[in-house]
């Protein structure tokens, strides 16, 4: 105790960079701000570092909710992270207002993801901040098959809220959420090039009962894309564009046994978007998609804004023989749709012999967006009902 006296006293005479660390000591507190463990923020000096130092003691205190703050007005070049848990108290909050920055391509250390977050309850993201993946450069030099990073991953974490934080440009799908459960995400903005391939806004699997809403999401792939193991999913509020539209798969990809339920998605629109209300299977696949709505859904200009495509093509675009079997749809509602379709094909429902029970179009018009050109729809092998539908449908009855 005389010893901190003595350095506190000496403090206040001589306020050198050391005594200022002691005097801005996150331990006195519940909050711990990276600057205070080393990390610069000029955007260019790795910070890693200094952020999981940081999180050491985030996760290590015992009281309230411990905060990582990430500052306002400064610029964090991280390499890939991994915030793990579990923690000791029962929620954790990130304060992102500052910025970061993925460092360039050839920094890269070879991970597929970039910032993870794992096995933490309770974990609360916000701050209005933003997440740069700097992508062009995986866009113009790699693949759609080579290892690109997602930006933002987080896995195993139960009763959380990821809010109000912007997303820019990353080489991959931009956030993922996997084995999680009781999930709020509000106010997120996420962009991307439309030509930026596979950088999905939102990917979801094998989690339940998550809520996405007022969000603003256009990317080069889907906005939103739920895929196998994911249950009792709710988006409200959504613009998606550009992108390829919110989307339940793809499913049974190598044959596997996949399954989606539970879906709702409402008050959203579609601008300039490669599809709308979105359904894919692989052919020869397993399980089922069921108990999905679309409701009061806007169109601007999407092509192809009611699709279920159940002989999904592989990344090169080929697609072989019938493999027999598939996952199967049903108990799907569409209600309310109305705008303009891009494609004459305003509705496609390409679907296995047997495979896609249930279908309900209810309160649909959607006209070409194209002067002189009427929109119409494409049906096989669909069951169910079309009532006051614009284009018809002709497989469904009236």
């Amino acid at each position: 105790m005389q010893g901190l006296i003595f350095i506190l006293l000496s403090c206040i005479l001589i306020l050198t960079p050391s005594c200022a660390r002691v005097l801005l000591s996150p331990a006195a507190g519940n909050t711990f701000n990276v600057i205070h463990y080393g990390a610069v923020g000029n955007g260019q000096t790795d910070d890693s570092q200094s952020f999981l130092k940081a999180w050491e003691d985030v996760c290590g205190a015992s009281e309230g909710t411990p905060t990582l703050e990430i500052p306002n007005g400064m610029t964090f070049m991280l390499s890939a992270v991994a915030f793990k848990g579990p923690c000791k108290t029962n929620s954790v909050h990130v304060q992102l207002q500052g910025t970061i920055v993925a460092p360039s391509r050839d920094a890269w250390n070879g991970n597929d993801k970039w910032i993870q977050f794992s096995e933490i309850n309770g974990l609360i993201i916000d701050g209005g901040g933003l997440i740069d993946g700097r992508g062009s450069s995986w866009w113009q030099d790699c693949n759609s098959n080579c290892e690109r990073p997602t930006a933002l991953h987080i896995n195993d974490c139960h009763g959380s809220r990821l809010t109000g934080i912007r997303h820019l440009n990353s080489a991959k799908n931009h956030i993922s959420i996997a084995s999680c459960s009781d999930f709020y995400i509000s106010d997120l903005e996420i962009t991307a090039p439309g030509e930026s391939p596979n950088t999905d806004g939102i990917d979801i699997s094998r989690s339940t009962t998550i809520t996405i809403e007022k969000s603003t999401i256009g990317t080069g792939d889907d906005c939103i894309a739920i895929n196998g193991g994911t249950s009792n999913i709710k988006i409200t509020q959504v613009t998606c564009g550009p992108g390829h539209g919110i989307s339940i798969g793809s499913l049974g990809e190598d044959g596997n046994y996949d399954t989606v339920e539970e879906v709702y998605v409402r008050g959203c629109t579609f601008k300039g978007c490669q599809n709308g209300a979105r359904i894919k299977t692989w052919d020869g696949g397993a399980g089922y998609a069921r108990k999905i709505t679309f409701e009061d859904i806007t169109l601007e200009d999407s092509q192809h804004p009611i699709i279920i495509d159940q002989f999904y093509t592989s990344h090169d675009g080929t697609r072989g023989p019938s493999k027999g079997s598939s996952v199967a749809v049903s108990d799907v509602t569409y209600r309310d749709v109305r705008g303009t379709s891009a494609d004459d094909e305003a509705i496609i429902f390409n679907c296995s012999e047997e495979s896609c029970k249930n279908i309900v179009l209810d309160q649909i018009d959607i006209t070409s967006s194209v002067p002189g050109k009427n929109a119409h729809a494409v049906c096989k092998n669909a069951e169910g009902t079309a009532t006051s539908t614009v284009p018809s449908v002709p497989c469904l009855s009236n």
